[in-house]
């Protein structure tokens, strides 16, 4: 898993499988956004699927997909309120953590 960390309570990574849920809850995250359209490359797991496992493992999980730039302004409030107001450490992620790392720029 490849984590990369942001800033003290904000964290991205690649596109997440299911059975790295509970590897990502010992780590101590509380929430994790997808920022990834499902469907957007064939084989990926589904927003449904990781939002399972996190519900699993007591994570809360925020689907807000992300296609195309410029990245809309309701996107960028909807990411922000979620990640000020986890009580934790949030990780995000896409195909490979650059658009979870360009809407957290777009909120500071």
């Amino acid at each position: 898993m490849n984590i990369a960390q942001v800033s003290i309570n904000y964290s991205v990574s690649p596109q997440l499988d299911p059975s790295a849920i509970e590897a990502i809850k010992d780590l101590g995250f509380v929430a994790v956004i997808c920022n990834r359209p499902d469907g957007e490359e064939p084989g990926q797991a589904t927003a449904a699927e990781i939002a399972a496992a996190c519900e699993q493992y007591g994570l809360s999980f925020h689907h807000i997909p992300v296609s195309g730039m410029p990245i809309p302004a309701d996107t960028i409030e909807k990411h922000r309120q979620i990640v000020d107001t986890s009580g934790g450490a949030v990780l995000a992620y896409c195909r490979s953590g650059q658009r979870s790392i360009i809407i957290w720029q777009a909120s500071a």
